[in-house]
């Protein structure tokens, strides 16, 4: 395995790089990135990076440091083929491919003047954007547009959030995302709920129904799509995402030309859809923490290929899944999946709210139960002790007493013991 090519400059990318070298893998690696920067963090382009605490989320990895390291980047993937990777500057062989690129923000038809917050040069440049008294509309009030009205709040913009769902942080049901209608009115943010758009204009857009809301600037924060339009028709199996399986290994259509025997090919972070055994189903999860967990067993992967070890004997990528978010004051951290009959039980009082003079608000928790007791999802609000033991719980698949997460008073730790 003389060179191993990875597709993708972002956190993915750049970690696959790394658990390559600290692995031992002393071949060429060639990192192709469309951006024209090194590897940086996402998560602070909506919190440090739009607030103006800094300018660059720079990764440090070092990677110009490295021996053997081959940057292309501001190169786009066009195309692949088994053995070679086709760019906008030529062809690119491999020996082994890893993919990692990414996810591309979700856009409204229509709507050229419509903004996204994806990369360092979309946060750099809605920050310009935000002054006091700017008439800002955000589309969907998901994780992105719940940070981005957060700043935006503080800078002095006049911030809309339209939302077609019936309430915010829809992926968590109503029963939990319905608490969080207060937390726009705290911060002074204009929540609409149920408001499909029509049509989005250079002055404004247009709702479902009629109504005009006017804006200086539109930010659309709906979702993301799986980074993968450059695959089509390749003859790797792709569906809503790269087709792994528990090892992060893709696989090629039967009558693909030169797949008997191809080099092999993995996938990680937003773009991969793996093999869950935990779940028993697949998963595509577009949050940092897979992007920054799933190199390493890429790598580890690719080098027990590398040493003849059968497949079956190579390790398993099971994570739980975890994300977090920094919205109007508090830190709201998810693990786990809820199971489809799952129950919620409450830990602390979701509905209170903020004193006019208190610095942080009021934290609380909720857990998804399966009907066997056993702990399947966590949402914890502003209180981040929780999801540490939390996150322990679930990957043991605990069935902790359900009276006792229920009582704020008792640790999660001490379940955890029990």
């Amino acid at each position: 395995m003389e060179r191993v090519v990875i597709v993708g400059a972002g956190l993915a990318g750049g970690r696959t790089v790394v658990e390559l070298r600290e692995q031992g893998y002393t071949g060429q690696i060639t990192l192709i990135g469309a951006e024209p920067h090194l590897p940086y963090d996402r998560p602070p382009l909506s919190k440090a990076v739009l607030t103006g605490r800094t300018d660059s989320t720079q990764l440090p990895y070092g990677l110009h440091d490295l021996d053997g390291v081959e940057l292309l980047l501001g190169r786009h993937a066009t195309g692949l083929e088994p053995g070679a990777v086709h760019t906008d500057a030529g062809p690119v062989t491999y020996d082994a491919l890893v993919i990692a690129s990414g996810s591309a923000p979700i856009r409204l038809p229509g709507a050229p003047g419509q903004r996204v917050l994806r990369t360092i040069d979309d946060s750099l440049a809605l920050r310009q954007a935000l002054r006091p008294g700017a008439r800002l509309v955000i589309v969907g009030a998901g994780w992105i547009g719940a940070e981005v009205a957060t700043v935006a709040a503080k800078l002095g913009a006049e911030v809309t959030v339209v939302e077609g769902g019936g309430h915010p942080l829809a992926p968590l049901g109503r029963e939990v995302g319905g608490h969080a209608v207060h937390w726009y009115e705290e911060a002074g943010v204009t929540l609409r709920v149920d408001a499909m758009v029509d049509k989005i204009g250079e002055d404004g857009l247009l709702l479902a129904g009629g109504e005009f809301v006017p804006a200086d600037e539109i930010v659309v924060g709906v979702g993301a799509r799986p980074d993968v339009g450059w695959l089509a028709g390749c003859g790797l199996v792709v569906e809503r995402g790269v087709v792994v399986d528990e090892h992060l290994l893709a696989g090629w259509a039967p009558d693909t030309p030169g797949a008997p025997g191809a080099a092999p090919v993995l996938a990680v972070g937003d773009c991969a859809a793996w093999w869950s055994v935990r779940y028993g189903q697949r998963m595509r999860v577009e949050h940092w923490d897979t992007a920054q967990t799933a190199p390493a067993a890429a790598a580890t992967t690719l080098l027990g290929l590398a040493a003849g070890r059968p497949v079956g004997d190579l390790p398993v990528y099971n994570p739980v899944p975890y994300f977090w978010s920094e919205q109007f004051g508090r830190m709201v951290q998810f693990a786990g999946l809820p199971a489809d009959d799952a129950h919620l039980v409450f830990r602390g009082d979701p509905t209170a709210r903020k004193e006019p003079d208190a610095k942080k608000a009021p934290g609380w928790s909720a857990g998804w139960f399966a009907p066997d007791g056993t702990l399947t999802a966590l949402v914890t609000v502003a209180r981040p002790i929780d999801m540490v033991a939390g996150r322990r719980l679930l990957a043991a698949d605990a069935r902790p007493d359900q009276a006792q997460f229920a009582d704020p008073a008792v640790p999660l730790k001490a379940l955890l013991e029990g």
